[in-house]
């Protein structure tokens, strides 16, 4: 693959270059809202929760959301990798393609990878850390990749790579750290932004802009964030984004909104998990270092990566990334649940970060209900993948046999078992 120094400029223009040369291998995935969701994510929180926080004894924020869902979890293998791989190979040329290409992935990019090496007739080797799971493993193999398993480490995913290009001369596509990665995975952006403008254009209900009142822009931001390039709202288009929240693993993601919505007035926000130091995005912020390791077991196992080298240099930016938050695994579980059993939307726990800032961050909520006031924003929110099984899902939201023997409607409310004609 081309050297770091030998690529499209990361910008705007880029990442629309790139939706260009890869629009007719990728799903234009939907955007979808809900009513009950905005409603939640507009009630101010129990004071019981805040109990512990910094914001114990204070009155609980009471912003004003309307969110608009990017399912990335409809793209092609399941989740918004495919963007990356796709458009990688397309800046490859002839020769580069007949040697084959490698990666390291413990699912998704190894699928979107064999995926798009398959359309192009190219052979794929992918190494896999033997904690993948069998329907991952699976699915990568269906692609007709070659996987070969290795440690679980970055250090030991790195060296088994190496051993295969030096046996192969395949070409190295790395998972998220490259500008052809970053550029490709931007383009959801570009999609997320003009699906907006149309769903409010045809239902203006949708958005918390009512654009016949003009009003001035806000006091400065908190929690480190930055005001750059916030437009003042009566000079911004009818269906703009106030924010874009997007999951932060290694950070290709992420760092491709910033990159195409550099210049917007959007702002963009990052989502990590914060079990076992899986928040290695925001801590470094925090300490203005990048760290360089993350070892966690999380339940959003897509974001157990620490950010990449080149992502962070966007990332902590802040005229391009305006903050990172980080949400516990309960509030990861109860916003998946709320996107399950009421969006009717089948994500994986790495896909809802973003509405578990949302819904649960006090931090991100008083930010959203300072900068909004009245009006509040609106929240584009990257459903990043649904590569999970029904067995993972009921293992996470196992209940007692009691519980479970209520949910399924076997038992009455007060322990009866009687059912007959029961309408549905």
């Amino acid at each position: 693959m081309a050297k770091p120094g030998v690529h499209l400029p990361l910008e705007r223009a880029s990442v629309v270059a790139a939706h260009g040369a890869i629009k007719e291998h990728i799903h234009y995935t939907p955007v979808v809202t809900s009513r009950t969701v905005n409603e939640l994510a507009s009630t101010p929180r129990p004071p019981e929760a805040l109990v512990g926080t910094t914001y114990e004894g204070r009155n609980p924020a009471h912003p004003k959301i309307r969110l608009f869902f990017k399912c990335e979890n409809y793209q092609r293998i399941g989740a918004f990798k495919s963007r990356g791989a796709f458009h990688a190979l397309s800046r490859l040329g002839r020769e580069e393609l007949s040697k084959g290409v490698v990666t390291h992935s413990s699912g998704n990019h190894a699928q979107a990878l064999a995926l798009a090496a398959r359309t192009h007739g190219v052979k794929t080797y992918i190494v896999m850390p033997t904690i993948s799971t069998p329907s991952k493993i699976a699915a990568t193999k269906g692609y007709g990749a070659e996987v070969i398993f290795s440690g679980s480490t970055s250090q030991e995913r790195e060296a088994m790579v190496e051993d295969v290009i030096k046996k192969t001369g395949a070409i190295l596509i790395p998972p998220y750290d490259h500008p052809h990665i970053i550029l490709g995975q931007g383009t959801m952006a570009l999609e997320l932004e003009k699906q907006v403008e149309e769903l409010v254009k045809d239902d203006p209900s949708l958005s918390v802009r009512d654009t016949s009142k003009e009003y001035t822009k806000n006091a400065q931001p908190t929690n480190g964030s930055s005001e750059n390039e916030v437009l003042p709202r009566h000079r911004r288009r009818a269906g703009q984004l106030d924010a874009v929240i997007a999951p932060l693993g290694g950070g290709g993601m992420l760092a491709g909104i910033a990159t195409a919505f550099q210049g917007t007035g959007t702002r963009v926000f990052g989502a990590e998990p914060s079990f076992e130091g899986a928040d290695d995005g925001r801590r470094g912020l925090e300490t203005n270092r990048r760290i360089t390791t993350v070892k966690t077991l999380t339940i959003a196992d897509g974001l157990r990566t620490p950010v990449g080298e080149i992502n962070w240099t966007i990332i902590s930016d802040r005229s391009k990334v305006h903050g990172v938050f980080a949400v516990t695994e309960e509030q990861i579980l109860s916003a998946m649940r709320l996107v399950l059993e009421r969006m009717k939307v089948f994500v994986e726990p790495s896909a809802v970060v973003g509405l578990a800032v949302c819904l649960y961050d006090e931090g991100f909520r008083r930010l959203v209900e300072h900068e909004g006031g009245e009006e509040g924003w609106d929240i584009g929110i990257i459903l990043s993948g649904g590569n999970t099984t029904v067995e993972a899902i009921s293992k996470m939201f196992a209940a007692d046999d009691k519980h479970a023997e209520r949910a399924e409607a076997k038992v009455g409310k007060d322990g009866e078992r009687i059912a007959e004609n029961v309408a549905g």
